[in-house]
């Protein structure tokens, strides 16, 4: 699975501290060979962020995408970044 990044999430994660990036980074690198390696804990969401997953980049903090097909490729097309309870209030 291919990962692109919207704009605003670059923004988002560029103001992280060194840590985030460096666990973010951590996670791509095992989402690109593995998308559902249950150390990502990617999962499906519910209600108003349905047609979205996530997935663990820290204990607390959280990476939300869509995905979509582009050809024969999956995208997994990354839009926020932040920690659960931002996320999920």
């Amino acid at each position: 699975m291919k990962a692109q990044y919207d704009p605003e999430f670059i923004k988002i994660l560029k103001k992280q501290n060194v840590r985030i990036r460096k666990s973010f980074r951590e996670a791509i690198r095992i989402f690109s060979k593995s998308p559902f390696d249950p150390r990502l804990n990617n999962h499906k969401l519910q209600r108003e962020h349905k047609g979205y997953r996530s997935i663990n980049i820290t204990a607390n903090w959280r990476a939300l995408y869509r995905e979509f097909q582009e050809g024969k490729d999956t995208i997994a097309y990354f839009v926020t970044l932040g920690i659960h309870r931002e996320l999920y209030k």
